[in-house]
């Protein structure tokens, strides 16, 4: 076998919670009988290291001596199961675990490049039928990505694809007949219309004159894509036919309102009506009457981007705001995790093309129902259930390791998205002004590709999400899915966050839909493009793929030609390939180059047409059916069925899966209160300054409601519009202040013109409620493929709103203080259920201007079942009661009022304008029960209907059998004392490996507390990089006196844990001996946080204060006992003050902090951690209430043993602790209380003094 070698490596029990969890899913949710266990091996091949390496890698990357088996011959575990599957991803897909793997043995070998494959190889035990095995399988291999494997050793890992064939000619194709030219068209799978291709027919035989390339064809397919050019909002529409009745009669005078508005916008200007027409125009005519100066407009439009003056550091700074919404609806319909990863993945990339750093996401999802049986699901669609929890994994996933706070999340359940899911993302971004420049391209000037590689991923992901689906679909579009490398795109975010960089960029486009053909042909008039130039996954890629492949994590950037060798150095720098790919020409053509052909020659004015231009007439119907806003008759003690309900119920599940405190910048944690209960309204973050602080705070927010839209689109949108508006209010903010974008989602629209009314009837309502409120919506998205067969996804606007405000401004949801009175504040309707603008108008202001300070001190808004539910939900994050007014109907209880809010006053309110009309709804109290009349329903009740309904989809941390430690709180009372070397600026060295994503607030915390620190990028691109950053840590360390590894997802914590490759680095000689000089030599500090301390762990600093081989009984940090992601606050108390590092904290002090990880679940023996407790290395730990520490994961997420959140060294030097310490600031979570700073780096700091 030559150089191949092959391991497998199995949880040992007690770690092996990843199949202990997909135990518990196959049982519960596939209902197999039977299968009484499961196990799953983690098999590696691995080629080009030599053996010895080979031993050590076994060791340092694939497995854990305390947590592992490792072994060479499966046969003996395959034999003690009933079956076996193994399985692989399929060629070509990204591997994350494959590619981490092959850079972490480059550490080892410091040349050439190992080669890894991996395969999960699953183990069932009990009786299992071939028909509950054939459930198993389709369960767990998804086609589009997966295969089953082989289990014969491959003699090589190699690929020897054949060298690709040059690109055809279309023979023929300028004299096709049309029938011929449709059947071309077929058989291609073509997105463009029959029209469109006659017309490239025409192009190429009239003015080229000349059979097209195929990759020619290609690029025009991609580039008019729906997704790319938005073919239907830009369809002529020709006629409008409206149904009799008060609904389409309103439709009508919105309509009539819009062609007067068109004529005053474009006075004598000829403009064909269509629907981006009616999404733009609010906009525009706005702006022409003064109410949009503060929009950024530019040619080159990477996102929303408003300009701002930001308060930083007590003075004012323009800065550039910009968000921007993005779907992946198509990929994450059929394979869930890379379609939703590279959703996020997307919607960062285009405000970050925009040179703003992108700190704040929101992820609005519709799914049907996750309880939905498997058996009844729909033939060539997943199972809902496997959508959306595995969407959810790949989001977060994605957003976890890049380091983006996830501020808001929530998921929306209708039959209608049984069509197609909506995977739906928002972020927010910002930028000093002065660091982004914006200049048009001209000739001498060249284009960068900078980040990743191209692959096969993603082909015809542009021209496939624009087409509608049925079972067919699931077997041909595997070439669309994407795949994401968060780890580059963090890269990305670092150069471009640098001004001496952005400054260099005249333009930029990011590598989304179409690829080459569209991030770079987007660019300049003139382009000559180079694709053997284009950075390669793999061999065998020929000109057609690359030029339209959409692989992710790339950037294609215009800088001068003499800038080109400083962008491409300072690339380097932060580990990132960049290489010119093209060069800016004055011929107004866009040619491609590939092997001596010239595969593309089209000019530009020809592309930009933008195919034939289409035309529809539009049908707008009546409303049918029970109107949405008739009230409900339900009784006060049906609230908890409303409660259960998929849309009311809890999602807290979900949440904690997304890290919603990274970049020490959230305002609002996602669930407020003490108990973390209360979702909030929206998320608010402060602008991401790298130097001092700042007050200004970005705030987004979102409306919708598919039930609403699904009687009537133009209430629906109307009503998205109000409800993000009223949030925005709720929120403190001046909502008058608030920009718009859309997102819009129908289904397929065909030739049908009441389909094509749908959308119409939408935009016109929003169209509406833009110009009544004066609040114009400068951005949007949308999605027209939400069909299957017969089924259509229900008609969607969803409207995000942003405002820019002051921290001090920023109020939260849940309720506050017994005693304190609550009010609402109500909708007025008109007579077809429009909300009164002017009327809205008047509320908003009056809560946006009464502050906290002043008396109302929450504020949250009803949504459509009532305003009991708001009551509840507002309840639960504080756990205190409501005594409900006996003069309060059941019918005002339920009433679906959305947009009304409900506010809470203390007693410095003022009161109410006489105009406002409030209702007053009842007191609060601290019994935790909500009473009506003589009727009682108790919060823990009304919680327990509240989360129960998506426990088996999205599993809560609950109450565990054994909760009390071993550890007591007397705590260990010794302290160090200080360096004997007193130093007054001490020096930190804070290294940036693969995947870390905590350095900013780390550096920041350490400069607050008066420190200089100096970070730096570990490159591994080659093994030159390695060995230059080996010795340029090795030359730090020597200077440093304190070193601090910070958080993030080191290899994206692969292979199959967290840490590895920060071990690996701290074990290499050189930085050994740097390291005990520093710890013994010179009397310096480690501190290692979440990521740091997992490094810390398997290097064997921690415990032992010195690089320690593991073995099988050693202290390790393990998975979550819950299997999954968790960020949440928790409390932790100071068990121990031996360290330096809690020089400025006294034993018993408690505090506030994040834990935000997934393999944060310390494991000791009893007796090591009870010596180690005696020995005062027992740091910190996990307490409840009432101050215990506890093994309860309620209050000990990771479900630590012992309740242990942090240790130190024996002589207390380096502390490694999970809850992340940095993240704290001024307005840092002002939603959830306590003491959240716990001193420690200003500790770090006065040891030396």
């Amino acid at each position: 076998m030559g150089n191949m070698k092959r391991i497998y490596v199995k949880k040992k029990q007690g770690f092996d919670v990843e199949a202990q969890m997909l135990l518990r899913e196959l049982s519960t949710l596939l209902n197999i009988k039977g299968l009484e266990g499961l196990a799953i091996i983690n098999r590696y091949d691995v080629e080009n290291i030599e053996e010895q390496v080979f031993q050590e890698a076994i060791e340092t990357f694939f497995s854990e001596p305390a947590t592992d088996h490792v072994f060479y011959d499966i046969k003996p575990e395959i034999e003690k199961a009933a079956r076996f599957l193994p399985v692989e991803y399929l060629p070509g897909q990204y591997d994350q675990r494959e590619d981490m793997a092959s850079q972490s043995l480059k550490l080892l070998t410091l040349k050439g490049t190992p080669i890894v494959k991996t395969a999960k190889v699953y183990l069932f035990y009990g009786e299992i039928s071939e028909e509950q095995f054939r459930k198993l399988k389709t369960h767990i291999i998804n086609p589009l990505d997966a295969r089953m494997a082989s289990m014969e050793l491959p003699v090589t890992l190699a690929d020897n694809p054949p060298a690709p064939k040059k690109v055809d000619v279309v023979t023929g194709f300028i004299s096709m007949t049309p029938e011929q030219t449709m059947e071309y068209l077929t058989e291609n799978s073509l997105a463009m219309s029959l029209e469109d291709l006659l017309f490239v027919q025409a192009y190429f035989r009239d003015t080229e004159k000349r059979d097209p390339f195929i990759t020619e064809v290609k690029v025009l397919d991609t580039y008019w894509s729906d997704h790319c050019r938005h073919t239907t909002f830009n369809t002529t529409i020709e006629s409008v036919a409206f149904d009799q009745g008060t609904v389409s009669e309103r439709i009508k005078e919105t309509y009539e309102k819009y062609q007067g508005i068109r004529n005053v916008v474009y006075k004598e200007k000829k403009k064909d009506i269509c629907l981006m027409d009616i999404a733009t125009l609010g906009m525009k005519y706005l702006r022409q009457n003064g109410l949009l100066e503060d929009l950024d407009a530019s040619e080159e439009i990477n996102a929303c981007s408003i300009k701002i003056q930001a308060n930083v550091n007590g003075e004012k700074q323009d800065w550039l705001v910009m968000f921007k919404n993005e779907t992946h609806n198509h990929p994450t319909e059929f394979e869930p995790f890379g379609g939703a990863s590279t959703c996020l993945g997307g919607a960062i990339r285009d405000p970050l093309s925009g040179r703003s750093y992108v700190y704040q996401a929101m992820r609005i999802t519709g799914s049907g129902d996750p309880l939905h049986k498997v058996e009844d699901t729909l033939p060539g669609k997943l199972p809902q259930f496997k959508i959306t929890t595995t969407a959810a994994k790949g989001y977060s996933s994605y957003g976890n390791q890049i380091g983006i706070s996830s501020g808001y999340l929530n998921e929306i359940y209708h039959p209608g998205f049984m069509a197609k899911r909506m995977e739906l993302g928002a972020v927010i971004s910002a930028a000093p002004a002065e660091n982004v420049r914006r200049e048009k391209p001209v000739k001498g000037d060249v284009v960068i590709l900078v980040g990743g590689h191209t692959g096969r991923d993603g082909l015809g992901g542009a021209t496939g999400s624009s087409k509608e689906h049925d079972e067919g679909s699931f077997t041909t579009a595997g070439a669309e899915v994407q795949k994401g490398n968060p780890l580059i795109e963090r890269n990305i975010q670092r150069l471009f966050r640098d001004k001496k960089v952005s400054c260099l960029i005249k333009r930029c486009n990011d590598f989304g839909a179409g690829g080459v053909s569209v991030a770079i042909g987007e660019l300049a008039e003139g382009l000559d493009i180079y694709l053997d130039y284009v950075p390669t996954k793999y061999e065998g890629l020929d000109g057609t793929e690359l030029a339209i492949s959409e692989s992710q994590e790339r950037m294609a950037v215009v800088v001068a030609g003499k800038d080109a060798d400083t962008f491409i150095k300072a690339a380097d720098m932060e580990n990132l390939e960049a290489v010119v790919v093209a060069d800016v020409t004055d011929t107004n053509r866009m040619r491609m180059f590939w092997r001596d052909q010239i595969i593309v020659d089209i000019s530009r004015d020809f592309i930009e047409t933008n195919g034939m231009g289409q035309k529809t007439s539009i049908h707008v119907t009546e409303p049918v059916g029970e109107s949405y806003f008739k009230v409900k008759e339900l009784k006060f003690n049906q609230v908890r069925e409303v409660l259960s309900s998929l849309n009311v119920c809890s999602k807290k599940g979900l949440a904690e899966m997304f890290d919603s405190t990274a970049g020490a910048s959230t305002v609002l944690f996602p669930l407020g209160g003490k108990y973390q209960l209360t979702p909030q309204e929206g998320m608010a973050a402060k602008l991401p300054v790298l130097d001092g602080d700042t007050d200004t705070c970005t705030v987004m927010s979102y409306g919708y409601d598919p039930y609403i839209g699904e009687w009537s689109p133009y209430h629906g949108a109307a009503y998205a519009v109000t409800e993000s508006l009223a949030k925005i209010a709720a929120l403190g903010c001046d909502w008058r202040k608030t920009r718009l974008s859309f997102q819009e989602y129908f289904e397929k629209l065909s030739r049908d013109p009441a389909r094509w009314g749908k959308p119409f009837s939408a935009l016109l309502g929003a169209f509406e409620a833009q110009t009544a409120l004066g609040i114009p919506s400068i951005g949007g998205k949308d999605s027209m493929s939400g069909t299957f067969k017969d089924i259509n996804v229900p008609p969607t606007l969803v409207s995000f709103a942003v405002c820019v405000t002051e921290g001090d401004r920023i109020r939260s949801s849940e309720l506050k203080e017994a005693g304190n009175t609550l009010y609402l504040l109500k909708v007025k309707k008109d007579k077809d259920m429009i909300p009164d603008y002017e009327a809205l108008a008047q509320i908003w202001d009056f809560v946006s201007s009464v502050q906290q300070k002043d008396g109302l001190v929450s504020a949250s808004v009803v949504k459509g079942v009532g305003v009991i539910e708001t009551i509840f939900r507002t309840a639960f994050g504080n756990r205190l009661g409501v005594h409900l007014e006996d003069s309060l109907t059941e019918e005002q209880l339920f009433m679906p009022d959305m947009g009304s809010l409900l506010i809470e006053v203390d007693s410095r309110f003022k009161g109410f304008p006489e105009k406002l009309e409030p209702i007053k709804i009842g007191y609060i109290t601290t019994q935790p029960v909500v009473q009506y009349k003589d009727s009682i329903i108790t919060l823990e009740e009304a919680q327990q209907a509240w989360e129960g309904t998506l426990e088996p989809i999205f599993p809560t941390r609950k109450k565990n059998a054994v909760a009390n430690s071993v550890l007591t709180d007397k705590g260990y009372t010794m302290r160090r004392g200080r360096a004997v070397t007193k130093i007054a600026k001490p020096n930190v060295f804070i290294p940036i490996f693969p995947g870390t994503n905590g350095e900013y607030e780390s550096k920041k915390a350490f400069e607050t507390a008066g420190a200089s620190v100096y970070d730096f990028v570990f490159r591994n691109l080659t093994g030159n990089d390695i060995q230059k950053s080996i010795d340029e840590m090795v030359k730090v360390i020597k200077k440093c006196q304190i070193i601090m590894i910070p958080g993030g997802a080191s290899a994206g914590d692969e292979p199959d844990g967290a840490g590895k490759y920060i071990a690996a680095i701290l074990k290499n000689p050189f930085i050994e001996e740097a390291l005990n000089d520093l710890l013994y030599n010179r009397d310096g500090l480690i501190l290692g946080i979440c990521n740091g301390f997992q490094g810390l762990i398997k290097s064997g600093l921690l415990p032992y204060g010195k690089i320690t081989r593991m073995n099988d009984g050693a202290p390790v940090l393990a998975k979550n006992t819950c299997g999954r992601y968790v960020s949440h606050m928790v409390q932790t108390k100071v068990l121990s003050v031996l360290s330096p590092w809690f020089i400025k904290s006294e034993l018993g002090d408690t505090h506030t902090t994040v834990f935000s990880s997934s393999e944060g679940r310390f494991v000791a023996s009893e007796k090591e951690l009870l010596e180690m407790a005696k020995a005062g290395q027992i740091a910190t730990g996990y307490v409840d209430c009432s101050g215990n520490v506890t093994e309860d994961v309620r209050f000990n997420p990771s479900g630590s043993v012992g309740g242990v959140e942090g240790i130190t060294s024996p002589d207390g030097r380096i502390l490694g602790k999970m809850t992340h310490s940095e993240r704290k600031g001024k307005y840092v979570g002002i939603n959830v209380p306590g003491n959240k700073d716990q001193l420690i780096f200003e500790s770090g700091v006065a040891y030396f003094k």
